[in-house]
């Protein structure tokens, strides 16, 4: 056996990639290990469904026949452990023989005793080991790990579907907090109920039965404790679940808190405001504990009256038991069973309803996590879409209106025809709509009314997928992935040789200082990993990154929104001549608030509160003397150069 070492210094290829994302594993597992795959792949379309039982059966009923397996040796366990107050009882029923006096008499009495004994030592010598470590081989190592681990990943797949609304509606940590806490959670209750509630639901069971064979009326006092114990379940635990998921939605929003604090560090370190984000955090965290008190009042509660009835079952039960042998009706090994089984059942009793308070938590922390994981998709793939095929990369907004599910309308009734391989730039104060229109075209969101066709196909009618790999983006907010170099620039194109990433990272200016980059692991270059959103690398060195990942992509849609806003102006012009010769061939969407950097572009569309006011060539809209040429005054008025002495400087120098 081998230790397992999860860092992998080289990309993983796409075989492999397939193999996993259809629910393989790569590593070598045997058959009990395989029986709850970790990437086990959803059984249907769609989120799982919102009731509480029916949330629970969705994900139990995919692994059916394992659970039924570990039920049938966790039969064989509690019948086992059964055995063992029935071979004391015997063992004392031929101890206090009477009549039995010499050492011959003994040996007589044992040699006629002798089959049953032997079948006892079979059965704790061989049965009860073997159900032992069949229960312990499938439920700990067959579904401890996969059962929860495979609903995380159904989990995730279904909520990286959702819309960016979604996720702009929440704390990130708290939805990777539900993903994980509901996966656990969910498989304590499974395998919690397996094994230890259901031991505990047999066990009494067996017990009354064996009294009753044995005794009927030491049975009547097992009989009244079950009705006050199940009682007792009956009251207190919807109490404790309503309690726990209560406290299940403080953990999350603590871990939200948190998150946010350090996503946001630079701003935290920025403004000096550690004390308010202590202030923050704790505030949360206070909820949290009380929270946590709040279920454990009911617990406790509930634990002091299980304590007292547990202590009148094992008297009145003794005292049962002397009166009976008082009186002549009962044997000595009737009340050396009976008295094993009511001790060890009131032992048992307060790990079951502690097991039960951890059941009805966890079932807490499910039902919250239910709140993101059930979700619907808003935005999904029509019945029967096809793949987007682009062939000249026409784009046509037709009569569109959206407004964010607003009463107010943000756009209305906007038409734009963009034509193939032309090259047009979105000019407009902020609101104006600019970026709406993109996001609307890499349908983040959905119209309310009209249609965006692309070649004219309706982008809501075509794979999402298939639409968002015909456009290649490139954003002012530049975030990386906290992974290598190799891999962020990969993401445009993964499966990319080696001399397809160095280039594209030569033709973005970004290939000089990636060369001398190294992480805090030693990792250099192309290994060396960013940190989380990119914040080991300034402003402009991720923007370069960004640039040279979508040079690799090679999309025949490109979308530049302030591309090149984080860098200096050398860089800033080199990159410009880079970003003339990417775009040739491709329809080009630029947003820029410098007019300078798009005034070269084919057709320039000016946007005011979501309608297009003013449409032209930099000159035709010079010469109309409207919104864009005052636009363009005052940021040539001795603030930014135009594009022209911009060409004119770089051919002096």
């Amino acid at each position: 056996m081998t230790d397992f070492i999860p860092a992998h210094k080289e990309p993983l290829d796409e075989g492999t990639r397939e193999k996993l994302v259809a629910g393989e594993s790569r590593h070598p597992m045997t058959f009990i290990e395989r029986l709850a795959m970790p990437l086990l792949p959803s059984p249907e379309e769609g989120p799982p469904p919102k009731g509480l039982l029916a949330f629970f059966w969705y994900f139990a009923r995919q692994i059916k026949w394992p659970l039924v397996l570990a039920l049938f040796f966790k039969v064989l366990e509690v019948a086992a452990d059964l055995m063992i107050p029935i071979a004391l009882g015997y063992f004392v029923d031929i101890f206090a023989t009477p009549g039995i006096e010499t050492a011959d008499e003994r040996l007589a009495l044992i040699q006629e005793r002798l089959p049953v004994l032997l079948g006892m030592v079979g059965f704790f010598l061989f049965f009860r080991p073997l159900a032992l470590i069949g229960k312990t081989a499938v439920v700990e190592l067959g579904l401890m790990g996969g059962f929860g681990n495979f609903i995380r990943w159904q989990s995730h797949r279904h909520i990286l579907g959702q819309d960016i609304s979604f996720f702009s509606n929440d704390f990130a940590g708290r939805i990777a907090n539900r993903v994980m806490q509901t996966g656990i959670s969910l498989r304590e209750v499974v395998l919690t109920s397996l094994d230890g509630i259901l031991y505990g639901f047999i066990y009494l069971v067996g017990s009354l039965i064996i009294l009753a064979f044995t005794s009927l009326w030491l049975a009547v006092p097992l009989l009244i404790w079950t009705v006050a114990y199940v009682s007792l379940i009956i009251f207190f635990m919807p109490r404790i679940q309503r309690a726990s998921e209560a406290h299940s939605e403080l953990r999350s929003e603590v871990t939200g808190r948190i998150v946010d604090s350090y996503t946001n560090i630079q701003t935290v370190k920025l403004f000096a405001n550690k004390g308010l984000e202590d202030a923050n955090v704790a505030e949360s965290i206070d909820d949290f504990n009380f929270g946590w008190i709040q279920v454990m009042r009911r617990s406790v509660t509930m634990s002091a009256l299980l304590i007292c009835i547990n202590a009148l079952l094992v008297v009145f039960t003794a005292a049962l038991s002397l009166w009976f042998w008082m009186a002549g009706s009962a044997s000595a090994g009737t009340i050396a069973t009976a008295l094993p089984l009511v001790s060890t059942l009131t032992w048992f009793s307060g790990i079951m309803l502690w097991l039960l308070g951890h059941i009805f938590e966890s079932a807490g922390a499910v039902s919250e996590g239910r709140q993101s994981i059930s979700v619907p998709h808003a935005i999904v793939d029509a019945p029967n879409a096809k793949p987007l095929m682009v062939q000249e990369g026409r784009i046509l907004y037709d009569d569109i209106s959206f407004n964010y599910g607003k009463e107010r309308s943000v756009i209305s009734g906007l038409n734009l025809d963009i034509k193939p391989g032309e090259k047009i730039g979105l000019i407009g104060h902020s609101g104006a709509g600019k970026s709406t229109l993109v996001n609307l075209l890499l349908r983040f969101f959905d119209l309310e009314d009209g249609a965006i066709r692309i070649d004219g196909q309706n982008i809501s009618e075509v794979q999402q997928d298939s639409l968002r790999k015909a456009i290649a983006m490139v954003t002012q907010d530049t975030s990386l992935l906290h992974r290598s170099i190799r891999d962020n620039i990969c993401y445009g194109k993964p499966g990319a040789s080696e001399e397809e990433l160095i280039a594209a990272a030569k033709q973005a200016q970004a290939w000089d200082f990636i060369v001398d980059l190294e992480d805090n692991k030693g990792r250099k270059a192309m290994d060396a990993h960013v940190g989380e959103r990119g914040v080991k690398l300034s402003g402009g060195q991720r923007q370069r990154i960004a640039l040279a990942r979508v040079i690799l992509k090679d999309a025949p849609i490109l979308i530049l929104d302030e591309a090149t806003s984080a860098l200096d102006s050398e860089v800033e012009h080199a990159i410009q001549e880079q970003l003339l010769g990417l775009m040739t061939g491709k329809t080009v969407i630029a947003i820029a608030h410098r007019l300078s950097t798009i005034s070269r572009l084919d057709r320039l569309v000016v946007m005011e509160d979501g309608r297009i006011v003013e449409m032209g060539s930099h000159q035709e809209l010079l010469d109309h003397n409207g919104v864009y040429a005052r636009l363009w005054a005052l940021q040539s008025g001795g603030f930014l150069p135009t594009a022209d002495v911009v060409e004119e400087t770089s051919e002096s120098g």
